[in-house]
């Protein structure tokens, strides 16, 4: 039986719960292929049922809602059945199974957990933020995984005097500081009038990038390395001549 949810935390531990014992069962939140007579279940979070399971999961392992978190977080297709075979993992052993490389179901998991926390810590330094003709920044991205509320503490810190906000232009979100609160937001596009001097400085950018730039030594396979290309459509010394390689 194939079970849909909504892809909320609340959600899968209703539809965790509700298909436990199904050995064939199937957890998505997005689109799955049937097959021809396979039974489905539309899956509404149950605020109480949910509430229970959360506590009996904590009782084995106090950390397993962060990686629950982070599983669902993930851009990565298979991700609903990645976290379903985890926390049924988890389930059965009534103990942590993270370091359980092993099994599949706890490899696959650690991996998906990996990739999330490694994105998030690109973004931090990839992250190139703008100033707007107001004085606020912002900064438009579109990561591979659902980031943007977690980068918000990070710049909050380093930018404590600055209002900003942060656009994941492929979900249509934002996370915003205005110089006192922080909250997330829905934020379909924006447009945003640079001041005098940003500009200047992104054009200040991209001649530093050409100019420390050696023709003659050029690493474009390290470079990929070390600044994947899917990251500079946001970046400024990218921008015009400097096209992503």
């Amino acid at each position: 039986m194939t079970y849909f949810y909504d892809g909320g935390k609340q959600g899968f531990l209703t539809a965790l719960a509700l298909s436990f014992r199904d050995k064939d069962a199937v957890l998505t939140a997005g689109n799955a292929q049937l097959s021809l007579g396979q039974q489905t279940v539309f899956v509404s979070g149950d605020p109480a049922r949910a509430a229970a399971v959360e506590k009996r999961l904590l009782s084995f392992d106090k950390h397993c809602m962060k990686d629950l978190d982070l599983l669902l977080r993930s851009g990565d297709e298979g991700k609903d059945g990645v976290a379903f075979a985890y926390f049924r993992l988890l389930a059965q052993e009534k103990r942590p199974v993270r370091d359980m490389l092993a099994l599949p179901a706890a490899l696959a998991a650690a991996e998906c957990m990996r990739r999330v926390g490694t994105e998030l810590h690109r973004m931090r330094g990839f992250l190139r933020f703008m100033e707007s003709a107001s004085g606020a920044l912002y900064a438009p991205c579109s990561p591979d995984n659902d980031l943007v509320d977690l980068l918000l503490p990070h710049f909050r810190a380093r930018l404590p005097r600055y209002p900003f906000v942060i656009h994941d232009v492929k979900r249509k979100k934002a996370a915003v500081y205005d110089g006192a609160h922080a909250f997330n937001a829905p934020l379909a596009q924006a447009e945003v009038l640079l001041s005098a001097d940003e500009q200047a400085w992104q054009e200040l950018w991209r001649k530093y990038y050409k100019i420390v730039n050696i023709p003659e030594r050029e690493r474009l396979k390290q470079m990929r390395g070390y600044l994947p290309v899917r990251y500079r459509k946001f970046m400024n010394e990218f921008f015009g001549e400097n096209a992503p390689l």
